[in-house]
């Protein structure tokens, strides 16, 4: 073997080693944005495993629409961090949250405009005759506080509880907003402060 071989192919060695070195150190660059919402969180519970499972067909917004659930078109943005699109489901609200039927799927959009499955959220009106503070997955409903302005009445009360089944939060896997969540782009993004709490009456 010639000396400029042997040096191309150290070269070539040198470079491969180096692109294997990058891939390894940065999965999650190599990957977009939407990575986590095509795999979901890292650990859940059986419950929430199960749950997840049973909305998957939800990843296509069409069959959502179908089944009864509509856009509330913007895409909520919190100082610290997004929400997404919510799609509500006025047939599923009620004073009971059951764990296969949340009155809210959450979207978040990408650059092209599609809409990315990212959570659920149970939603119960105080005007459903709740008398006390819902629980569900073991977890408190957050609340009771103001309807989200602008795309929902002020006087809306209600508790909330969102559960990121499937894109990653920082945040906890029962926090209302995601830093994760982009809606940049999307013509109708909404930026909203946190509802003020209420009491229960």
């Amino acid at each position: 073997m010639t000396i400029h071989a042997t040096r191309t192919l150290r070269g070539t060695l040198r470079l491969a080693a180096a692109l294997a070195a990058a891939i390894a150190a940065a999965p999650a660059a190599a990957h977009g944005p939407h990575a986590a919402t095509r795999t979901g969180p890292a650990t859940l519970s059986p419950q929430l495993i199960e749950v997840r499972d049973a909305l998957s067909k939800y990843t296509d917004p069409v069959v959502a629409i179908r089944d009864g659930y509509f856009s509330t078109l913007g895409c909520v943005v919190y100082p610290t961090g997004g929400m997404g699109v919510h799609f509500l489901n006025p047939a599923l609200i009620g004073p009971t949250p059951d764990p296969f039927r949340p009155q809210i799927l959450v979207y978040e959009p990408d650059r092209a405009g599609r809409l990315h499955l990212v959570a659920a959220e149970w939603f119960i009106p105080l005007a459903t005759g709740i008398t006390e503070r819902p629980h569900i997955f073991g977890q408190p409903f957050d609340g009771p506080m103001e309807g989200h302005e602008p795309l929902m009445p002020r006087a809306l009360h209600h508790y909330d509880l969102h559960v990121w089944l499937w894109k990653d939060n920082p945040f906890g896997l029962f926090s209302a907003i995601n830093p994760e969540v982009d809606c940049a782009g999307h013509p109708y993004r909404m930026a909203e402060e946190p509802p003020p709490i209420v009491a229960h009456q």
